[in-house]
């Protein structure tokens, strides 16, 4: 009787040992993570400049059609025009009103900054207690919803005459408009701390400062950055009607200038100075955002 005849896989001669799969994203035809972001942010850039190009020849085929007339819509060129002269020194003007476009954009950035700052070291403050004390909330949080659903332009009068007509109106107005989303941001998320966190501090001897300090307002901060972010785009919206009273430097005040003399394209150039620097400011918030808190969206 013959015994069957076993083979081993390791000892044949021509056996070789299986290779293990390559990490995906390091295969020859695959490029890096890196470089693979690198290709997606090109993407989308591309499709960010068509669609600029298709929106630039939409608007100048309306204003050759002459649809409108060019009083009301001018054309790209007369925009750039117009903002090329209010950016620099031409036949002895500086810019308009003696200001250069940077410099009255900057006085209102300037604005906006400091009335936000104020917003944040007064809300925040008050959406923790509105959050955590429950007598305050009953008082507060309707106070706070009231001044979230004026428009800026309701309570301006009143401020220009407590305050006069130089800065003070125009922070005070930021600062009242920037205020509500912060203080509505804090309370809901110091109202949305898991509890298994705060019994665990209370369970190591935390008290209600210790708690609020090193529980609360850790774990609210993602959505306290996310009012905060909300809120300078409030104030942001809202500095064009601060610079209605002698706002001029100022890019609301230069607008509303303007206007005034139907300069419709020194008009739709601020417009679009105060839209591009929003979206270069709201990147700098998210940058910070990302920075101070970089456990946000992790498990």
């Amino acid at each position: 009787m013959t015994a069957p005849t076993t083979t081993t896989a390791a000892s044949g001669p021509d056996r070789r040992p299986t290779p293990a799969p390559e990490p995906a994203g390091t295969g020859a035809g695959e490029g890096s993570p890196r470089r693979d972001r690198l290709r997606e942010a090109l993407r989308w850039g591309g499709l960010r400049l068509v669609a600029l190009a298709v929106l630039l020849a939409a608007w100048q085929t309306v204003v050759s059609a002459e649809v409108w007339p060019r009083v009301l819509v001018p054309s790209p060129g007369e925009v750039w025009r117009q903002f090329v002269l209010a950016s620099t020194v031409h036949d002895g003007v500086r810019g308009y009103g003696g200001h250069l476009l940077i410099e009255h954009l900057g006085v209102s950035l300037g604005r906006i900054g400091t009335g936000s700052a104020y917003a944040v070291l007064a809300g925040v403050p008050l959406g923790l207690l509105i959050g955590t004390v429950r007598p305050l909330a009953v008082v507060l949080e309707p106070a706070v919803t009231f001044l979230r659903t004026l428009p800026p332009l309701a309570y301006l009068s009143l401020l220009v005459i407590w305050f006069g007509i130089d800065e003070a109106p125009k922070i005070w107005l930021l600062v009242v408009a920037a205020l509500p989303p912060i203080a509505a941001a804090t309370a809901a998320a110091v109202r949305t701390v898991p509890g298994q966190l705060v019994e665990a501090a209370r369970a190591l001897g935390s008290g209600p400062t210790a708690l609020l300090l090193s529980v609360r307002l850790p774990s609210a901060l993602p959505e306290i950055l996310t009012g905060v972010r909300i809120a300078v785009g409030v104030a942001y919206t809202s500095v064009v009607a601060a610079e209605t009273i002698n706002g001029v430097p100022g890019i609301g005040g230069m607008i509303r200038d303007a206007q005034r003399y139907n300069q419709t394209a020194l008009v739709i150039a601020g417009i679009l100075a105060i839209g591009l620097s929003g979206i270069v400011l709201d990147a700098l918030l998210r940058l910070v955002e990302r920075i101070a808190v970089p456990w946000r969206g992790r498990a």
